[in-house]
């Protein structure tokens, strides 16, 4: 595994809970999401902005929404 890959074992209820926090922690100091569908699949090119815009007008308006409309 390479620079910035984190391997997070969640075989108990404590080490998910701290991998959830984990993942919580380095999403709200970066800005970013960690594996978002949506917006891998645009980054990789498997659909176009336009496709990656309709599906996010499908969503209700969240957290998680906003966050793929400031992506573009």
């Amino acid at each position: 595994m390479g620079r910035g890959t984190a391997w997070l074992d969640t075989g108990t209820h404590e080490d998910l809970l701290e991998a959830a926090n984990y993942v919580r922690m380095i999403e709200r100091r970066q800005g970013l999401r960690i594996a978002c569908p949506e917006e891998i699949a645009l980054r990789m090119k498997y659909i176009s902005a336009e496709q990656f815009f309709a599906i996010v007008d499908q969503m209700p308006a969240s957290s998680y929404s906003r966050y793929l409309r400031s992506v573009l």
